[in-house]
């Protein structure tokens, strides 16, 4: 793919795929704060010290991650990598930053089957009541932005109705196509075309087949697995519609990955919060949450090769998103009619995930009244305090495990 498909202006020309690991694997040893603070640290790394993009062409390249559904930084470091050494370049950017997390978060898999009680019941109780609310700010900030009018409004609650009175991965995946057609034919952007860079690479084979790709397994890898039962495609079908359906970084995709994993029986709820509180201790992605989750499974493949699978499912959308809409973004973002299913595409999946908070999220968090006054606690200092999540975690299941002691 041409160095061109992105208008980076920097002086730094093509890098060796190498380079753009090692790069991005200090990033990944160190990149702590989540995906906000990615977007900053790559800033500082690329922009301000190597100098591989200017301040336009990285702001382009970070608005287009924005628009797509997944992790947002990584896929900004695929975009980083694929224009400064092409797929290898892309690879190197996403192994460099991802393994460090994923490899912590698979040892961590492995200590958990090993030792039968996880950690005290309270701390549990805690950390399910602040999934509970880490989940509602992200589908509240998500909400704000994605539905603030009464159409898209009724997009989301429709979509959270069918989700929840039909249920079943097909009805996802119909949903948010619904939602796109519903955006095409009757929302308006009122907005004006987003900056893209200056000049536009030629569209690609590459890039056409990627998107193709992508819808074509959005599609088909449900119909496979429930036609050829198997663990293996279960899970390849299960984490890459979450990595495929999900806008607003890793604490959104929490309630997509609760709602595969605890229904199914993959993953037993302390076993889920567990492995849930250990991930805000490491840095990179939160994305690779998911490796830990493969690893647990009881149900072979576990181990790190059902870690593998779930983590390889859940980024493969991104990178063929990135490679699929990078050489075309600058005529994509001023097509009105793009611009108009995307924003009913959005809706929806907001809707998507307001279904998720009410179940499994809701009804596996809050039993009791005290449990909704911690998630209440929790939910003002993520919204009102500007607490990062991560103490909130620590917080609130120190508090589940006080109030284990004090009630004994």
């Amino acid at each position: 793919m041409e160095q061109d498909s992105l208008s980076t202006g920097s002086p730094a020309g093509r890098q060796p795929a190498s380079t753009v690991f090692l790069a991005f694997l200090a990033l990944g040893l160190t990149s702590f704060g989540g995906p906000v603070a990615h977007i900053g640290y790559f800033r500082e790394a690329f922009v301000v010290r190597r100098r591989w993009l200017d301040e336009r062409g990285y702001a382009d390249l970070v608005a287009l991650c924005q628009m797509l559904p997944g992790p947002t930084s990584s896929q900004v470091g695929i975009g980083i990598g694929l224009t400064k050494a092409g797929f290898a370049g892309a690879v190197a950017a996403w192994v460099g930053f991802t393994a460090p997390s994923a490899i912590l978060l698979i040892a961590l898999g492995y200590g958990v089957v090993a030792f039968d009680d996880v950690m005290p019941a309270g701390l549990l109780h805690g950390l399910g009541a602040v999934v509970v609310a880490v989940v509602a700010q992200a589908v509240w900030g998500m909400a704000r932005t994605l539905c603030p009018d009464a159409p898209r409004f009724t997009i989301a609650v429709l979509a959270a109705a069918a989700v929840l009175g039909i249920g079943g991965s097909a009805t996802q995946v119909a949903v948010i196509a619904a939602g796109g057609l519903v955006g095409f034919l009757c929302l308006r952007d009122e907005d004006s075309p987003p900056t893209g860079p200056g000049r536009t690479a030629p569209v690609s084979m590459i890039a056409m087949a990627s998107l193709a790709l992508f819808f074509l397994l959005l599609v088909l890898l449900p119909v496979a697995a429930s036609t050829w039962p198997s663990q293996a495609l279960a899970l390849a079908d299960s984490f890459y519609r979450s990595g495929s359906l999900v806008f607003g970084g890793g604490h959104v995709v929490l309630a997509l990955l609760k709602a595969e994993v605890l229904p199914t029986g993959w993953v037993p709820e302390d076993v889920f919060l567990a492995g849930y509180g250990a991930a805000q201790a490491v840095p990179g992605p939160l994305f690779t949450f998911s490796a830990y989750l493969g690893t647990v499974m009881e149900t072979p493949p576990g181990g790190w090769v059902g870690g593998l699978i779930c983590l390889g499912a859940i980024f493969v959308p991104s990178f063929l998103l990135v490679i699929g809409t990078l050489p075309c973004w600058n005529a994509l973002s001023r097509q009105e009619s793009a611009r108009r299913a995307m924003l009913g595409v959005n809706a929806a999946v907001v809707g998507l995930l307001l279904a998720a908070l009410y179940d499994p999220v809701w009804t596996s968090g809050v039993r009791s009244a005290g449990d909704f006054v911690l998630a209440l606690a929790a939910f003002a200092l993520l919204v009102s305090w500007k607490l990062p999540p991560w103490l909130v975690v620590i917080l609130g299941a120190v508090a589940g495990w006080g109030g284990e002691i004090f009630l004994a």
